[in-house]
């Protein structure tokens, strides 16, 4: 991050959750695209490497990275700059057959290696769990800011959940706040919330760990299909809404208080 990081990028955080399928790719997304909405400049790096759905959830498939004498260039969309290894592949049915130290060779690249330019923001989307990946994103990110955690209202989700928030702390990175995904579902006629998983385990996590709860976002039919069409954010939906009250917290957190406490401190000196 040293040579792309301070001198361009005023923030950098991370999502990770303590397991797959909690929709952790789909919140990096679309907190991406929400803070870019609002005129950030923000970048979303996908080292998830064996789940890249970015070109899909992003409307960009089929386009490729490419590199010049500088690093890697990422794509862009509006105010929205990514990097996936789903933009190397050659098809989008490849699967990437890697073992451990090809995989860290790769995400050094990425952390490394790619020409942002000036950032509000940079977003990196964790591979899930605790293992080598995730460590290796946490130890090479010096400037990490802190992370957001995604669970969904499950216990057994919740239970991983609380390792990976054990393993943020034991590597001092700061935890900013949760996010329960998959909070009930939206019915997709009147936008009602109703319930399908037991409640509750979201808002336990948060306070016996003493973590910020930054909110609760449904199961949205809308979403999907917005998601398969290349458009992660659904304008009047329920998780759009829900999205929009996440987003606004988090950008107070990442960039306008941090802003804030720097703009405290000169007046100090």
């Amino acid at each position: 991050m040293k040579g792309h990081g301070p001198a361009y990028i005023r923030n950098t955080v991370a999502i990770v959750s303590g397991k797959g399928g909690v929709g952790k790719s789909t919140l990096s997304v679309m907190l991406a695209a929400s803070l870019a909405e609002r005129g950030y400049r923000i970048g979303l790096l996908d080292v998830d490497l064996h789940g890249p759905s970015m070109p899909v959830m992003l409307g960009m498939e089929g386009m490729r990275l490419s590199r010049d004498d500088h690093g890697i260039i990422p794509l862009q969309r509006g105010n929205l700059k990514a990097v996936s290894i789903g933009f190397m592949l050659e098809h989008t049915d490849d699967a990437l057959i890697w073992r451990g130290p090809l995989k860290h060779q790769i995400i050094c690249e990425f952390l490394t290696e790619v020409q942002w330019g000036p950032l509000d923001c940079l977003i990196i989307d964790v591979p899930p769990g605790t293992g080598d990946e995730p460590l290796t994103v946490m130890q090479m990110c010096n400037d990490l800011d802190g992370v957001f955690v995604v669970t969904t209202p499950q216990r057994a989700s919740a239970v991983d959940v609380r390792r990976c928030v054990t393993f943020c702390r034991k590597l001092k990175v700061p935890i900013l706040g949760l996010i329960e995904n998959m909070h009930g579902i939206a019915c997709p006629s009147c936008g009602e919330v109703f319930q399908v998983f037991p409640e509750g385990e979201g808002r336990r996590v948060s306070q016996e760990m003493h973590i910020d709860m930054l909110g609760s976002i449904p199961i949205d039919p809308a979403l999907a299909s917005s998601c398969d069409c290349g458009y992660c954010m659904s304008k009047g939906s329920s998780s759009y809404d829900a999205m929009k009250t996440i987003a606004d917290q988090a950008a107070f957190i990442i960039l306008e208080h941090k802003e804030e406490q720097h703009e405290n401190s000169r007046t100090a000196h």
